[in-house]
C-alpha cells in the first residue's frame, strides 16, 4: 500500500523552470534514499539526483548548477528544482525510494517492518526552444 505520487511536470519554454514533487503515502516506517530519474523518448533511463535520510545529495553532470534536490522527512516528500531547462531535460520523470513500510500480521494483528523498492507514475517534463 506504500506509494509515490509524482507532480508538477508541464510543458515550458527553455530557459524557464519548473519544480517537481514526489509524496510517499502509506504506513511507512522510514523513507532511506530518494532518487529523481527520467527516460526522454528512444532513450535509456537516466539517474538525475538523488538524496539521503540525512540530506547528502548527487546530482549528474547534465543539471549539475541546474537542479536542485530537497526532501521534507515530515512530509515525506521530496522535490527537485529545475532551472535554466532545456529541449534536453524533455523526459519522463520517475520517482523512486527505499520505503521501509508498517506491515500488519493477519494471523496475529501484530506488527512487522519491511523495505520496499517503490516507484512513481512519472510525470512529463516538456522543453520547446
Amino acid at each position: 500500500q506504500v506509494q509515490l505520487v509524482e507532480s508538477g511536470g508541464g510543458s515550458v519554454q527553455a530557459g524557464e523552470s519548473l519544480r517537481l514533487s514526489c509524496a510517499a503515502s502509506g504506513r511507512i516506517f522510514r523513507i532511506n534514499t530518494m532518487v529523481w530519474y527520467r527516460q526522454a523518448p528512444g532513450k535509456q533511463r537516466e539517474l538525475v539526483s538523488s538524496i539521503t535520510t540525512e540530506h547528502s545529495t548527487k546530482y549528474a553532470d547534465s543539471v549539475k548548477g541546474r537542479f536542485t534536490i530537497s526532501r521534507d522527512n515530515d512530509k515525506n516528500t521530496m522535490y527537485l528544482q529545475m532551472s535554466t531547462l532545456n529541449p534536453e531535460d524533455t523526459a519522463i520523470y520517475y520517482c523512486n525510494a527505499q520505503i521501509v513500510e508498517i506491515i500488519r500480521n493477519l494471523n496475529d494483528g501484530g506488527e512487522r517492518l519491511e523495505p520496499r523498492e517503490v516507484w512513481g507514475q512519472g510525470t512529463q517534463v516538456t522543453v520547446s526552444s
